[in-house]
Formats: structure tokens, C-alpha cells, sequence
């Protein structure tokens, strides 16, 4: 099972704020991540991971429903790394 944002508003609300609250805190984290992550800074939170925004080269690819050739241009990329802690939870 997928957990969503709808998910984890609901959470939040199980700890004894208001619904409207949860969705502004929430929201509110995410803004903030994505404002970073767009500024080109990573995002470390202790104990879960790391989110990297990472340049990628242009590069050759092509088009697998024509099977034709093109260049794929230069982008960024966001890649996360968990940490040791989330890694032996996982992992048991």
C-alpha cells in the first residue's frame, strides 16, 4: 500500500490538530523541500535521508517507439539517499 499526503494529513490529525492544521503543515514541509531542492541545495533530514539534486549530462537516447536516435538534453534530477538508521529499520 501506497501512503499519500492524504495519508499523512490524516496522521497529523490523529495527534490532536485540526484538519485545516494538518493540511497547512504539511504543505507547508513540502514547500519548503521542493524550495529547496529547486534552489539546487539538498535536503538532509537526521535519521530518514538525504534528497540530492544531481546535473545530468546531455546524452544519446532514442525513442523506443520509432527506434530513432536523439540527444536527451542537460537536466537535474532529484535522488535520495536513506540513512543508516532508516536502512537497518527496513531491514530489520
Amino acid at each position: 500500500m501506497t501512503l499519500t499526503k492524504s495519508d499523512i494529513v490524516a496522521k497529523i490529525h490523529e495527534l490532536g490538530f485540526t484538519k485545516k492544521k494538518s493540511v497547512d503543515i504539511v504543505e507547508s514541509l513540502l514547500e519548503i523541500i521542493k524550495g529547496t531542492l529547486e534552489k539546487g541545495e539538498d535536503v538532509l533530514i537526521s535519521r530518514f535521508g538525504k534528497f540530492c539534486v544531481r546535473e545530468k549530462d546531455k546524452r544519446r537516447g532514442r525513442n523506443p517507439a520509432t527506434g530513432s536516435d536523439l540527444i536527451l538534453k542537460e537536466r537535474r534530477v532529484v535522488t535520495f539517499k536513506c540513512s543508516g538508521k532508516l536502512r537497518e529499520k527496513i531491514n530489520g
